[in-house]
């Protein structure tokens, strides 16, 4: 079977573009959106290469947002078949980034072009946002892109961000939205000791248990209609010398929250600091905040894009704030309405990573349609 976001999607995927490395899939998008008329813009943030290509002058703005760069393989004799040798067989397509995310990059493209090609004259602006660092550590991709833009108040009106978020069957999950994440590192300080002798000294895993219990069982808020609860979660815990007769002279600990709008990251870091001295811990506490939750509440995006799928393929989409983070935290700090949308993710970051052929070009036709539902009168 042969079709156009299939060979492109297998180009890109050819590419071993290992997070940040690009590995020239930018450069092969941009001959591509030159030749439709698009200014191709690239911005380079230290080892990060960043692409932003834009097609028209007015508005509204059209955003489709995406990452070129991919997670490591792992052990390629673990492969089937090479992973960045692309190959179909049993009507899948599989390499590493075909369903996260190079499949949906392809689809774009082609939607694009397609578009274009019917409607020359569309008003509005199109868009295309592709970055080499959402599978790191995320800090010279999408994130300087958006700084970028508000300085020279270049703002999107929508964006759709080409996640793969279908669970089941294509077109069944929209993202229009994604929890915070706030992670802690505590360390407790007590006094080293010999098991023996207690009294003379002070065990950090027992001062701290009380206090983690409490983290533990506590109610941080109730969620809202589009996101569940605040949940908390210990990662990892370390402490002790290896040996069974020494009492521990510190314990630490790595924790996450995942947290919705319903709360803050300086309400949460707070509560916790109160907590932690209400039960009289010797402790230091450092955070990092991962990603702020954001939110596009039902609207002209997710009612273009759900109207698309069910043209499309019959299926009713349903909005969901489920998952991890991803780079649409960064762009709703500069859009007000962002939505993710892509193929199966079934098999992300795994050994064998695919995507069924079927999906490609319908997942392409949605992509053209919410460009027709949004930009056409």
């Amino acid at each position: 079977m042969h079709n156009a976001v299939l060979t492109l999607a297998c180009e890109l995927i050819q590419r071993a573009s290992v997070t940040p490395d690009d590995a020239g899939c930018q450069a092969l998008l941009a001959a591509r959106l030159g030749a439709l008329g698009f200014s191709c813009e690239t911005m380079q943030y230290g080892e990060v290469r960043n692409l932003w290509a834009r097609w028209g002058s007015s508005g509204p703005i059209l955003v489709f947002a995406g990452h070129t760069d991919v997670v490591p393989p792992g052990p390629e004799q673990a492969w089937t078949t090479p992973p960045f040798a692309p190959q179909v067989r049993d009507g899948r397509l599989f390499g590493r980034g075909a369903a996260d995310m190079k499949t949906s990059i392809a689809a774009f493209v082609v939607a694009v072009e397609e578009f274009l090609a019917a409607h020359p004259n569309a008003d509005g602006s199109i868009a295309l946002l592709i970055t080499s660092d959402e599978e790191g550590p995320s800090v010279d991709g999408t994130v300087k892109v958006c700084e970028a833009l508000a300085a020279r108040n270049e703002r999107p009106d929508y964006c759709i961000v080409g996640e793969p978020t279908s669970v089941d069957r294509l077109g069944d999950t929209i993202k229009n939205g994604r929890r915070g994440s706030l992670s802690g590192r505590l360390t407790v300080r007590g006094k080293q000791g010999h098991v023996a002798y207690p009294h003379l000294a002070r065990n950090p895993i027992h001062m701290a248990a009380p206090a983690l219990a409490k983290l533990t069982s506590e109610h941080w808020d109730d969620g809202n209609e589009y996101f569940p609860p605040t949940t908390f979660q210990i990662s990892n815990f370390h402490s002790g010398t290896g040996a069974t007769n020494v009492v521990p002279g510190e314990a630490v600990l790595d924790f996450n929250f995942r947290y919705s709008t319903a709360s803050t990251a300086d309400s949460i870091k707070q509560r916790v600091h109160s907590l932690l001295d209400h039960h009289g811990l010797e402790y230091t506490l450092t955070w990092t905040l991962s990603g702020e939750p954001f939110l596009t509440p039902a609207g002209a995006l997710s009612e273009a894009l759900q109207r698309a799928i069910r043209d499309e393929t019959g299926v009713t989409a349903q909005l969901s704030t489920t998952g991890g983070t991803s780079d649409g935290r960064f762009i709703a700090r500069i859009c007000p309405q962002v939505v993710e949308f892509g193929p199966l993710n079934a098999s992300i970051h795994q050994v064998n990573e695919n995507v069924p052929i079927d999906s490609l070009l319908p997942l392409k036709n949605i992509y053209r349609r919410a460009l027709e539902h949004l930009l056409l009168p």
